[in-house]
């Protein structure tokens, strides 16, 4: 059995996180999507609605399994779920020089697990997280937010909005 885990801290999950997902689950026999927990790191979303949206976006998938973990580095992990494989996107070549980097000191760790490199389609290239969060506030920001995360994503993004307007 071909076992892959993909990791981040899906803060939130964007549409070129769930590309990297469908390609996974096309790849290998099991793909864990695992969250990472930095304890550094401040989340906008906490950790049980981050497993929550990626379980429903992610729910199509036979083979795609939802987990976390802490306090390890990741390539422990992949030993520790029976990983063979870690797979990683690259979008640009800042993505390029930390993940080569990554891959040689996780080589060093543990040299049966493999890294696997995607790139994404340039349509998803600029896609990430923090860009995500940065769109949210201005006007028109409900229908932007809507061409890169998925409907589940941006179902909570208004919810949270909506939320915030009953505060005040």
């Amino acid at each position: 059995m071909r076992r892959a885990v993909y990791a981040g801290s899906f803060d939130p999950i964007t549409l070129g996180h769930l590309w990297m997902v469908e390609q996974g689950n096309a790849l290998f026999d099991e793909l864990v999507v695992a969250i990472g927990i930095n304890p550094d790191k401040r989340y906008l979303f906490d950790l049980d609605e981050r497993l929550a949206m990626l379980r429903e976006v992610t729910a199509g998938f036979a083979n795609v399994r939802i987990a976390s973990y802490e306090n390890m580095f990741l390539v422990r992990y992949a030993e520790q779920i029976g990983a063979e494989f870690i797979l990683r996107g690259i979008r640009n070549e800042q993505d390029y020089g930390y993940e080569r980097g990554m891959r040689y000191v996780n080589a060093e760790l543990d040299g049966r697990v493999r890294s696997v490199f995607l790139i994404p389609p340039r349509e998803l290239v600029e896609v990430s997280s923090s860009f995500v969060k940065g769109l949210v506030g201005p006007a028109g920001w409900e229908e932007i937010l809507r061409k890169y995360v998925p409907a589940a994503v941006h179902r909570r993004f208004l919810e949270r909005s909506d939320d915030a307007r009953q505060r005040t």
